[in-house]
């Protein structure tokens, strides 16, 4: 089958809230933007049944509900969406592309934000129970499925024990396996209080997941005691796993730079490796892993993005000039000696009967400079047939100017 292409401004990976909110900051700037989420749209947020640290939502969210908003203030802003896997990237270049089963994608930046999978126990058996078979990930989603049941907690941060207690509300009883000290739990304190509270959430300290049993469904959780390895049979109805994610990034891995874990690796810019490439959200090497956080990351690349495309622009019209002379005078605005220079600049230009002279701001975005291989200002750059043929750092004047732009 012969696969279609398609050009966009920004393609984004994922449709989380950080995949999400970088597309609300390309739409609002009238770029082209394409978001491919291969599940559902809202990420792992959706799986979460309350969210009560977002800002603004002083009751609390549901997290379907909060990104539900997300997705129509997307949509509002004129974002696509398409729900498929992306099965290949080529991110090198001016343009990148972008492939799925139908589909090749080009554009001109990408935003990643391709999130996590949940972690596996690596128990015995794991793999026969997955899904809809007795293993679950998500309370939201099989909470009601195991009303008056008795289900079993894996984990004790934040996730496991707030899902925990949302289980609470319908099955009979909640088991949670905790691999520490009696008492000591990775949640937050408020939820910790919560749980040991709750007359329907029963603890099993120093314990791990042995294997799981059972004919065709899961029926029973052995658990490993750390300290004595005692094994100890659970009887249970279902289990939910709440050990964590691992990032989706085995099709960036040789071209994008990660840490040992496969988290990405990006600047306070969101900015990877390869220029016009941007990481967001759960996938990144990052401290909090947080709806709020990855609102944040999405910003971040959804102006930077902006902001490529328009430097690119510049650089190929503007800085290269079509191979004809050019010369470029980088400076800051900040900086009183750069802002003086300006006006020699503009004298030389009047001088040479129009010679493009482009004068390039660096106070609020460094891309062109960049690309121009300048790390600071005032310099100037004499351009001649698309090539760099000298530079200027530090004293500029005019009769310096004159010397290079032969």
């Amino acid at each position: 089958m012969e696969k279609k292409t398609l050009q966009y401004d920004v393609v984004i990976i994922g449709g989380g809230a950080a995949g999400l909110t970088a597309g609300i900051y390309c739409g609002r700037a009238k770029l082209k933007t394409l978001i491919i989420e291969k599940t559902l749209v809202g990420g792992l947020a959706t799986y979460t049944n309350e969210i009560e640290n977002y800002p603004g939502f002083p009751d609390g969210a549901t997290g379907l509900g909060l990104m539900d908003l997300f997705h129509k203030q997307a949509k509002k802003f004129g974002v696509e969406f398409k729900l498929t896997d992306v099965r290949s990237v080529s991110l090198e270049g001016d343009v990148k592309k972008v492939e799925t089963f139908r589909n090749i994608f080009e554009a001109k930046a990408v935003i990643i934000g391709s999130g996590g999978k949940p972690r596996l126990t690596g128990a015995k058996n794991e793999e026969l129970y997955l899904y809809d078979k007795g293993i679950s990930f998500c309370a939201t989603c099989d909470a009601a499925a195991n009303t008056g049941k008795t289900v079993m907690v894996i984990g004790s941060g934040d996730a496991a024990i707030e899902e925990g207690m949302f289980l609470t509300k319908f099955a009979d009883k909640v088991i949670v396996s905790v691999m520490h000290e009696n008492g000591k739990m990775d949640c937050n304190e408020i939820a910790k209080a919560q749980a040991l509270a709750n007359p329907k959430m029963e603890f099993m300290w120093n314990t791990v997941v042995d294997s799981f049993e059972g004919e065709e469904r899961l029926s029973t959780v052995v658990l490993k005691n750390v300290k004595t390895e005692e094994k100890i049979p659970v009887t249970v109805d279902s289990c939910f796993l709440f050990i964590g994610y691992l990032p989706n990034t085995e099709i960036f891995k040789g071209m994008l730079d990660m840490n040992r874990g496969g988290y990405l690796i990006t600047n306070e810019r969101m900015e990877t490796n390869i220029p016009g490439v941007y990481a967001v959200g759960d996938v990144r090497d990052k401290f909090l892993k947080q709806v709020a956080t990855a609102v944040g990351d999405g910003a971040v690349a959804g102006y930077g993005a902006e902001k490529y495309l328009s430097e690119c622009e510049i650089f190929e019209q503007q800085i290269m000039n079509e191979g004809k002379p050019s010369l470029v005078y980088i400076y800051n605005a900040v900086d009183a000696k750069s802002r003086e220079l300006l006006s020699v600049f503009k004298e030389f230009e009047q001088d040479q009967n129009g010679m493009r002279v482009s004068c390039i701001d660096i106070y609020k975005s460094d891309g062109i400079a960049k690309r121009l291989g300048v790390q600071s200002g005032p310099c100037a750059v004499w351009i001649k047939d698309c090539k760099i043929q000298e530079k200027i750092d530090g004293d500029i004047t005019k009769e310096r100017i004159e010397s290079i732009c032969k």
